[in-house]
């Protein structure tokens, strides 16, 4: 348990970390107006690492202890080093919580394979935690993007929704479909909130995207398991497609996702064409389906 002076300790630190960054350093847009301190400003840090910056203050104050995700966020956001890392977790009580070694990758079981290969015409993805794509089929491939041509540490849909410009644009509304996904990425963080991908991800993200940080501040979460995507494909037109979810039985965490359209609906005939249309093209390149 921390002591009062070491509360203090943790304050003084992180006001003296953040009087050695600018704006520009962490991705931050500068203003005109005249700063009076040195260094990002709370406001900036609290930005940065998605917090309230009441709650930020508190912490600087030594008024409040810091949880482990909390730590983890202002150690990117400060932009610590690993010993400035180990000393902001033994002034913060909080040495347990340094983060742990990178969790196995996770792997599709078999049978979901075989069931995405099956699902021909019906774009389906298999999502592990922190929603990393771990295998896909060819429909999925031609509603949002060539999975195979992106590097593994790449696919994880949370980061292609704020990043990869073709899956962004695809969804008519943006908005509400990310806001609902980093919802989604909450429930993961509350069932492993120690996972250092996680994270990573989230801090990423949040020096990123403005948006991925208010979302992400202000604590909604998610566990809906169906719903209604709404998309413009560049190739097909608007698309109304029913989005279901199933939890895989054997505990790991994973989930497949299945898109499909009302048989005789614009939507349904328009999947059809474009499935067809990637089909053939694979056919006449020599593909064998995707690689995962």
């Amino acid at each position: 348990m921390t002591s009062d002076s070491d509360a203090l300790a943790l304050g003084a630190f992180l006001k003296a970390r953040r009087a050695r960054l600018t704006p520009r350093e962490c991705g931050l847009p500068e203003t005109d107006s005249v700063r009076r301190v040195a260094g990002l400003r709370r406001e900036e840090v609290a930005r940065l690492a998605a917090i309230s910056v009441d709650y930020y203050t508190r912490l600087e104050q030594g008024r409040v202890r810091a949880s482990g995700p909390v730590l983890t966020t202002l150690a990117r956001a400060l932009r610590l080093d690993d010993d400035q890392q180990r000393y902001l977790y033994e002034l913060a009580g909080r040495s347990d919580a340094r983060p742990r070694r990178r969790r196995p990758a996770q792997r599709p079981r078999p049978a979901m394979r075989r069931l995405l290969d099956q699902l021909t015409g019906t774009p389906a993805l298999v999502l592990g935690r922190r929603l990393d794509v771990l295998a896909w089929n060819s429909a999925a491939t031609a509603l949002y993007t060539d999975f195979a041509a992106l590097p593994a540490n790449r696919r994880n849909y949370m980061r292609l929704l704020f990043t990869h410009a073709v899956v962004r644009h695809l969804h008519r509304d943006w908005a509400h479909d990310a806001r609902e996904a980093v919802a989604a990425l909450r429930m993961a963080a509350a069932a492993d909130p120690d996972d250092p991908d996680l994270a990573q991800l989230v801090g990423e993200l949040s020096l990123q995207d403005s948006d991925f940080r208010t979302w992400w501040a202000e604590h909604h979460v998610n566990s809906a398991s169906h719903g209604t995507k709404h998309y413009r494909h560049h190739l097909v037109g608007d698309l109304t497609l029913d989005c279901d979810t199933w939890a895989d039985p054997d505990g790991s965490g994973q989930r497949l996702m299945i898109l499909t359209a009302e048989p005789g609906s614009p939507s349904h005939d328009a999947l059809r064409i474009l499935t067809s249309w990637t089909a053939r093209q694979q056919s006449a390149n020599g593909a064998q389906g995707p690689a995962r």
